[in-house]
């Protein structure tokens, strides 16, 4: 029996918190709102490599890589996401690697989902893989399906199971579909019950759980005894969630600054400039981002998929009057170097041959490393007339102002931009 009254005291102690899994990750948080674009389109390539057999024999450098990390960039809810994707030679696991039959399944899995449009055909999907039972290939799937139905499908890991089994009273197990089917039912019952104090998407109630999982949040009935008795590990958590959200924080300001800075730019270059969708609100040195960007993007001849997904790109610079892209950059975080990219390629791919965009992703100098490391992939890398160059924050606050004042063009940009030879 569900005590309804005693979760929705949970519940908003949840969403009171202001460092809980709800307002950190799930509210007006921008790398989570465009994480979907991009992995549902990376989801489109796994089952497009699949079926043209170049699907590789490890996860390592395969699409499936690009998903999984777009996925775990979301950081909190679903770090560890690849974990169970990695494969393993010697326990020969999970086996859509090495066994054709099974990666077969597996891409026509996929692509049942990405086709479906109601829950009957999801769920049907998920007891005919079950079925085939795959070694090593459990319920982790669907952390990739939530990103395709966020309001049928909950991510699912240890912390969620713990958290799940905690504030029911239950003892599901991780590696177990049974297990997951079952979870998933009390789960949207209960969001269902609570909808107006959650959201239709169930990534909100997941976050409870996950918060109920890693101990930040306590549901049990003797509540005191266990704050006691895990108080160093409890402070621990919060610091560590505080010390998360004051660095999220701070990457959110020099995110907004550096937005506004290729604004800047771009206009003083005589160019159209637009911030993406959800950033127009915002402004930065007293100046509102609306007085500044186009109030929405140019008719491009592309499908709605994409246009959503280009629609969140950071900044696109157009010809004056015209929806003739010029380039195009994305400012990366601590959460979204590879959703980036899928957002630059997925731009680059659509747009008709005739057309060259100067592509750019923006990023601090800490993470130099690893952009590097990203541009250098072989999923990235095959595709034939794509260049993804980097600018890095301190150059581009740098030599602004000299940008403005001598600048011709958007070639002006390659003068501080660093490219992948």
């Amino acid at each position: 029996m569900v005590d309804y009254e005693r979760i929705q005291f949970i519940i908003q102690a949840y969403k009171n918190d202001p460092e809980s899994v709800y307002n950190t990750w799930f509210i007006n948080n921008e790398a989570r709102l465009k994480a979907f674009g991009a992995i549902r389109r990376g989801v489109e390539q796994v089952i497009k490599d699949i079926k043209e057999n170049t699907f590789p024999t490890d996860f390592k450098g395969s699409s499936l890589e690009v998903v999984l990390t777009a996925i775990t960039e979301q950081k909190q809810v679903f770090e560890g996401a690849a974990h169970p994707f990695y494969w393993k030679p010697k326990l020969r696991i999970p086996d859509i690697y090495e066994n054709d039959t099974n990666k077969s399944v597996f891409g026509q899995f996929l692509e049942s989902c990405l086709k479906a449009s109601r829950e009957e055909q999801i769920i049907k999907e998920i007891i005919k893989l079950k079925q085939q039972n795959i070694k090593g290939l459990g319920p982790s799937v669907a952390n990739i399906l939530y990103f395709i139905h966020p309001t049928i499908i909950p991510p699912f890991n240890t912390a969620m199971v713990n958290g799940f089994n905690l504030l029911f009273k239950e003892k599901k197990k991780l590696g177990s579909w049974d297990d997951y089917l079952e979870m998933r039912d009390t789960i949207l019952q209960v969001n269902d019950k609570f909808k107006n104090l959650l959201s239709k998407d169930v990534g909100a109630i997941s976050g409870l759980l996950f918060d109920i999982g890693v101990g930040k949040v306590v549901v049990d009935e003797n509540a005191e005894i266990v704050i006691e008795k895990e108080d160093k590990k409890r402070k621990e958590l919060l610091k560590k969630r505080h010390d998360e959200v004051r660095a999220e924080m701070e990457e959110e300001n020099m995110h907004t600054k550096i937005q506004y800075l290729l604004m800047k730019i771009g206009k003083s270059l005589n160019y159209d400039v637009i911030a993406a969708s959800n950033d127009r609100t915002k402004s930065y040195n007293n100046e509102n981002f609306s007085f500044i960007s186009l109030p929405k993007l140019p008719e491009i001849e592309v499908g709605d998929e994409v246009k959503k997904t280009i629609a969140l790109i950071d900044v696109i610079w157009f010809e004056k009057g015209t929806n003739k892209l010029v380039s195009a950059y994305e400012i990366e975080k601590s959460t979204s170097i590879y959703s980036g990219i899928l957002r630059l390629t997925d731009l680059a791919l659509t747009l008709p041959n005739s057309e060259k965009i100067s592509l750019y992703l923006i990023a601090p100098e800490q993470r130099e490393k690893e952009i590097i490391a990203q541009l250098k992939r072989p999923s990235l890398i095959a595709k034939e007339g794509i260049k993804i160059s980097y600018i890095l924050f301190s150059e581009l606050c740098m030599h602004c102002d000299s940008i403005c004042k001598f600048g011709d063009d958007y070639t002006i940009m390659e003068k501080v931009a660093k490219c992948i030879k």
